[in-house]
């Protein structure tokens, strides 16, 4: 990193991984640059991470303790792969004693399509296992990606889907049990990467807008397991007659 002028602030280095899914990826951006790597963790991203980390700082031009913030995806995804992420933050953060800011993973993926295919409205999805969908919908814009109903998790048939709208779709979610997205969507479905898989470059881009009240304490990275909350919830309420599956 180049040092600013005399009197000029010095831009806030930011981190940010993610390894939600099975890949594993990190970038750092100070506002005016960034720097990206990802690479197929495979049960590695503990292993990966760091390293990682270190290669992007030198070709930054700076050193661990030049970051100044933290952000991550804190899910939902892959339970061990979220973890280490928050595994790794909280390291980090505590270590320098710097603000961590948790991000969706599916916001992220919407922020993707939004860099990659200039969608507007966005579906993202991601294969939750066992015959279920992790589900967002966004209205995406160059300041972010606004959620339009709480991020789900379900069977596909039982997911709400906004009611009006043509959508990109992206993530795992799509062609996943039996491509019910795409049966349900039809011609509401205008461009669909099943393929992608949530960036740290695209967590990166959501902490830079992010304001200065939504940076935590280390404390504060903690993951979201959907599944999780609706087990906790399910457990306190009982399922009213005739109500699906899905959850929010």
């Amino acid at each position: 990193m180049a040092r600013p002028a005399r009197g000029v602030p010095k831009p806030l280095l930011t981190l940010a991984l993610d390894t939600s899914t099975r890949l594993c990826s990190v970038a750092l951006g100070d506002g005016s640059s960034i720097w990206t790597e990802s690479a197929p963790g495979d049960r590695r991203q503990g292993e990966l991470l760091l390293p990682m980390l270190d290669r992007l700082l030198s070709r930054a031009g700076a050193a661990r303790a030049d970051i100044d913030r933290i952000a991550f995806g804190r899910g939902p995804g892959a339970f061990t792969g979220v973890r280490v992420a928050v595994a790794v933050t909280q390291g980090l953060a505590f270590g320098l004693g710097r603000p961590v800011l948790p991000v969706s993973t599916l916001a992220a993926l919407a922020v993707q399509a939004r860099r990659r295919f200039e969608g507007r409205l966005v579906l993202a999805a991601l294969d939750a296992r066992m015959q279920q969908i992790y589900l967002g919908a966004y209205l995406c814009d160059d300041d972010g990606a606004q959620a339009l109903q709480p991020e789900c998790v379900g069977a596909g048939p039982d997911l709400p889907l906004p009611a009006e709208g043509h959508f990109h779709g992206i993530g795992s979610g799509f062609g996943a049990v039996g491509a019910v997205l795409e049966q349900r969507l039809l011609t509401r479905l205008t461009v669909c990467d099943a393929a992608a898989e949530p960036l740290a470059e695209d967590v990166l881009r959501l902490a830079l807008k992010a304001p200065p009240s939504e940076w935590l304490p280390a404390e504060g990275a903690l993951p979201v397991y959907l599944r999780d909350e609706v087990a906790d919830r399910s457990a306190l309420q009982p399922t009213a007659a005739g109500s699906g599956s899905a959850a929010c």
